[in-house]
């Protein structure tokens, strides 16, 4: 069983993202806060579930969770100010559209920067505390809920995306560095969903020239 808090006795949300390495599509992002003292069995980091179970866990977590939300960083975005400036805004634009108002922020991976509650009161408002886990999403309920709630969403996504255009594999591969990815690149090209600072064919080059 996972652990059910870090922080004790605040309000407290888990947040992970979904796509970071992938080399199309959006980024996204969620923040869950869950009851004090839930549990729940099933719930793990979104990678060690099957796709069914982790549906069936998406819908768990909207019934039982206090607030949840998640947050999106588009390919254009991401181009202008890197990936992992990208994961961290979605993280804070899930945030931002929390129903209950977070006291503190658990984070899967290594790196945040300080969240600033825009719906605090004050006029300078104090950046809400935090702590980055590793792994956090195999130890922590909220991240673990998190992972899942991003990860099936940007799935969703992805799939409509492969509907549009269907030789790219999206539908399997969900944006990320496949064979069959990149020789449709190769084939085709790209498309406006691609992340154009990345190197998308595998070669050591990127898709453009920063100096243009």
């Amino acid at each position: 069983m996972l652990a059910n808090h870090y922080y004790e006795g605040l309000v407290e949300a888990g947040c992970d993202e979904a796509g970071r390495g992938c080399l199309a599509g959006s980024v996204y992002a969620a923040a869950v806060i869950l009851p004090d003292g839930y549990e729940n069995e099933l719930l793990n980091d979104s990678k060690q579930l099957t796709e069914k179970k982790r549906y069936q866990l998406r819908e768990m977590i909207e019934r039982d969770a206090v607030a949840w939300a998640v947050g999106i960083v588009t390919p254009e975005e991401i181009d202008k100010i890197n990936i992992l400036n990208a994961s961290i805004l979605a993280m804070h634009r899930a945030l931002d559209q929390l129903k209950v108002r977070p006291e503190a922020i658990i984070v899967d991976g290594n790196r945040f920067k300080p969240y600033k509650d825009p719906m605090a009161n004050s006029q300078e408002p104090k950046a809400i505390p935090h702590t980055t886990i590793v792994k956090g999403d195999g130890k922590y309920m909220s991240i673990a809920a998190a992972s899942i709630l991003a990860k099936t969403y940007r799935d969703d996504y992805m799939n409509g995306l492969a509907e549009e255009y269907p030789q790219y594999d999206w539908r399997s591969n969900k944006g990320y560095p496949t064979k069959k990815h990149r020789e449709a690149i190769r084939q085709y090209g790209t498309t406006p969903y691609h992340r154009m600072s990345y190197n998308l064919l595998g070669d050591g080059q990127l898709s453009f020239d920063f100096a243009d």
